[in-house]
Formats: structure tokens, C-alpha cells, sequence
């Protein structure tokens, strides 16, 4: 037997299974990328000195829950959009309470609460999908209240604590190390926590679990700007997940409806020492480009055209200005920015009264500034000032081709749009009816009212248009003849 050749023969044999096995093995793809085992994972934290609290993140009824006299107004709500919230329990060994809870409205959040207080050292965990397809998500912590000694009183500031982690910037099975793709639907993971040294505990036990470092977030909380810890006089955080319009209705519904993902809280059994994380660079507002002011005169054009059509003599023109600055703002100043947040740019109309008669009503119009490029997404939306809660709105999906009607044949009136906002539609289908006598969902009629308008991400800059770049959506009020 020729021994070099029987070898040969056995090696050529042994290189074509190998190669036969290799090609049976499926290629790796972007959904199996974050693949991770939860229970190796609580099991890791614990052996790294972690107590682990079970969450949600889960939706909060605005409108309810003011109904109900558990908040004190509905903080400027945008009634396009939903919010989902982190809702914790208390920290072992804490005494003074949290606040806010939404057991009335589900009995099983019993100690849980969507206020809370913070150790500098600790860590929130969300691990699950991000939302289905939909032109908007973020995920961002806030400071909510905060006590002033001056002042020897408790007041809600609400401010965002830097940028959102969004859907053009977050790190997702389907994007993963943020690279660009498909972010829907898609696995992810958001640490919130103020300190380094956590970020890398928590992020090195999620690894060990098996899931993959290309789809971890990190919401970044500046302790810099905080009274964090446990005490009476510690700040009051929250954290919020906000969504819009998604392009399939019922899949967005099947989402809201339901906790999204795990949520834990992580707490040392013993006081880390501490590596807190900076104030994080911000995303500049911007780009230089003011093509959307060339619009003014068109935007003139379209003023007129609906004066004359509904009588200037009856006419009232609101003044519109900016509604609320930053978060970083708000917390040097004490002041309240009811959950702003940096992906838009907020503009509101002086206040008013809106009465039930069909000869009062609103026009509202102005650029469409997601047909200029200036944002992903716009809409305007109806307020009662006194619980700022909004209870109804329209954005840019239904602006198209409203101001033809107007100014027929104008060469960019394509970027333009116009809407009327009465008690009673009448049958008008570009017309949003503002109900009364129906708690928060309504505005009742004696009440002051305000239209505010949000422009949300300029897609170069990733945040929300500066407001110089942008022409100011308008409101002009008529009513009857005296």
C-alpha cells in the first residue's frame, strides 16, 4: 500500500468535512447579536455584590391620573404620543418615601413608583425590544423635584439631564455600536447610572450573560448637577420612554399595552467608591441653514388669504413664543420645564378662551417642518393652562395639501398648512374639536387655553432644530361680532 497516498487521500477527506460542517453552521446575523440569559445575569450581579430589584417600564395615563388627583397637572403632555415610564421600588434600606405611584389605576404596581430617589451608586437596567416601526423613540432620566434650602420647600423642576438615547443615535441588535440600520423592534440595553465604575460592573456582568456589548446604551446621569442618595433632601429622578406614530397602529397598540422588556434595579450591598460620570457633551442645535425663513413672505401670503376669508374684522392674531428651554437651563435657574426634552424645539400661542359657538374658532397654520427638512416630525396640540394638559393634536401626516385650499397655485404652498380648531366640527374634516365637561381630556369652556407646537429632530444634527432656523407656526382666533 502506498502509504504518502493513503495519507493524502485521508487528509483531502478530512479538509472537505471540515469544510462541509463549515458551511452547515448558520452565518451569524443581527438578531441573534444580543442573545443573553437573564437569570445567568441576576445570578452574576449577585456574586458581584448587587441587590436586584425587579421594575417595569411600563405606559402612565397622564390624563387619568390627573382625573384622579394623584398629579398635579399633566406636564404639558403631547397628545400624539404616548409615554411609558421606569416605575421602581424603594432602595433596600430606604425610609423616606418616592413619589408618585399609579396603584389606583393598576392595583399591581403596589410599591412602585415613577418619582425616586437614587444612590450615586446605583444602576437601572432595561433589557428588551425597542418599539416597532414609528417615525420617533427616546429614552432619557430627568431630575423631577427638587428641595431648595433657601426656600425651605419642595418644587418639581422636571428637566432633562442631557440628550435622549434616540432612534437615530441608539446602539440595537439591528444597529449595533450605533451603526446605521434598521432600529425597530430590535434588541437593546439602556444602563442608567451617575458612576463609571458601575457602568463597567454592570456592563462586564451582561457579557457574562452572554449579551453582546455592541447593543448596550448608557444613560448617562450627570451627579454633578444632583443631590443624589436616599435622604429627605435628595433630588427626586424619573425616567421616561417616549414614542410616535407608529406605522402600524395595531402592532403599537399590542406594544403600549404591556411592560416593555426588564427592567432591575441595581444596588451595592455595600457604598461603592465613586468614579461619577461628567456633564456629557450636548448635541449642537442647528446647522446654519435658515432656508425655511425664505418662507415668510409665502407665509404672509397665506395670513392674508385667511383673513379674507373668514373676516379680519373678526380676527385676533396671537403672538407665538418660545414655550420652554433646557433642562441644564431649568436646573441652574430652578425653574419648571415640565419634561422637556432636547429632540424638539417647543413654541406656544398667548392664552385664550375658546367658547361654543360655530363662529369661534382657531386657525392655526405655518410651515410644515418636516416637508422643509427641519424635523423628523411636527404637530400642534390644544392646552388647558391651568392643569397644562393636552387633549388634542394634529401633525404633519395630516398637513399636506391645506393650504392649497387658500392659496391656490402658490409655488411652495406644498410647505405650508392651515387647520381649524372649534368646539364642534361641523362635519369640517380639517377641523380638531376640543371637547368640555370631561375632566383632563377636555378643556372646559371657561377655561384659558394655548396651542403648543413641537418640531422633533433635524436628521443632520440628530436633536431637535434651533429656534432661529425654524419660521413660527401662528394662531388667529375668530370670533362674532360684538
Amino acid at each position: 500500500m502506498n502509504t504518502d497516498l493513503f495519507f493524502k487521500s485521508v487528509s483531502i477527506l478530512l479538509l472537505m468535512l471540515v469544510l462541509l460542517t463549515v458551511s452547515c453552521i448558520p452565518a451569524a446575523t443581527d438578531s441573534n447579536v444580543s442573545v443573553g440569559d437573564i437569570d445567568v445575569l441576576k445570578s452574576t450581579l449577585e456574586k458581584d455584590g448587587f441587590i436586584v430589584q425587579e421594575s417595569k417600564l411600563e405606559l402612565f395615563d397622564i390624563i387619568k391620573m390627573y382625573d384622579y388627583g394623584y398629579i398635579p397637572v399633566c406636564w404639558g403632555n403631547n397628545p400624539s404620543t404616548p409615554y411609558t415610564v421606569f416605575k421602581l421600588p424603594m432602595a433596600p434600606g430606604q425610609t423616606v418615601p418616592n413619589m408618585i405611584s399609579d396603584v389606583v389605576i393598576y392595583p399591581e404596581n403596589r410599591g412602585l413608583y415613577t418619582g425616586f430617589k437614587l444612590r450615586p451608586d446605583e444602576a437601572l437596567l432595561f433589557i428588551g425590544k425597542t418599539p416597532p416601526e414609528l417615525d420617533y423613540f427616546s429614552y432619557r432620566s430627568y431630575l423631577a423635584v427638587r428641595y431648595f434650602p433657601a426656600e425651605g420647600q419642595t418644587r418639581r423642576i422636571f428637566a432633562s439631564l442631557g440628550d435622549t438615547i434616540n432612534n437615530m443615535d441608539i446602539n440595537t441588535s439591528g444597529t449595533p455600536d450605533g451603526s446605521p440600520g434598521n432600529p425597530f423592534s430590535q434588541d437593546t440595553v439602556i444602563i442608567s447610572t451617575a458612576d463609571k465604575r458601575i457602568d463597567a460592573r454592570v456592563r462586564s456582568a451582561l457579557q457574562a450573560a452572554g449579551y453582546s456589548p455592541s447593543i448596550m446604551n448608557t444613560d448617562i446621569i450627570p451627579s454633578g448637577l444632583l443631590n443624589m442618595g436616599l435622604d429627605e433632601h435628595a433630588d427626586f429622578l424619573a425616567f421616561i420612554h417616549r414614542v410616535a406614530f407608529f406605522k402600524d397602529k395595531e402592532a403599537g397598540e399590542e406594544y403600549m399595552s404591556k411592560a416593555q422588556g426588564t427592567v432591575l434595579r441595581l444596588t451595592p450591598k455595600h457604598p461603592a467608591a465613586l468614579d461619577p460620570f461628567p456633564v456629557q457633551p450636548l448635541k449642537v442645535r442647528g446647522t446654519g441653514d435658515t432656508s425655511e425663513l425664505n418662507l415668510l413672505s409665502a407665509l404672509d401670503d397665506l395670513r392674508n388669504a385667511i383673513l379674507a376669508k373668514h373676516g379680519a374684522a373678526n380676527a385676533t392674531e396671537l403672538n407665538t413664543g418660545i414655550w420652554l428651554m433646557e433642562g441644564f437651563d431649568a436646573i441652574q435657574r430652578g425653574v419648571d420645564v415640565i419634561g422637556e426634552n432636547r429632540d424638539t424645539s417647543y413654541l406656544r400661542s398667548d392664552e385664550f378662551t375658546l367658547g361654543d359657538n360655530p363662529d369661534q374658532y382657531l386657525i392655526v397654520y405655518g410651515v410644515n417642518h418636516a416637508a422643509t427638512g427641519k424635523a423628523t416630525y411636527s404637530n400642534f396640540g390644544m392646552y388647558g393652562a391651568k392643569a397644562i394638559n393636552g387633549v388634542g393634536a394634529v401633525s404633519n401626516h395630516d398637513f399636506t395639501g391645506t393650504a392649497e385650499e387658500y392659496i391656490p397655485g402658490h409655488p411652495v404652498a406644498k410647505y405650508l398648512y392651515v387647520w381649524k380648531v372649534a368646539r364642534r366640527a361641523l362635519g369640517d374634516t380639517q377641523c380638531l374639536e376640543i371637547e368640555w365637561d370631561i375632566g383632563a381630556a377636555g378643556i372646559d369652556l371657561d377655561q384659558l387655553c394655548f396651542v403648543g407646537f413641537r418640531a422633533y429632530l433635524e436628521k443632520s444634527t440628530q436633536v431637535g432644530p434651533n429656534w432661529s432656523e425654524v419660521l413660527y407656526d401662528r394662531v388667529i382666533k375668530f370670533s362674532p361680532p360684538e
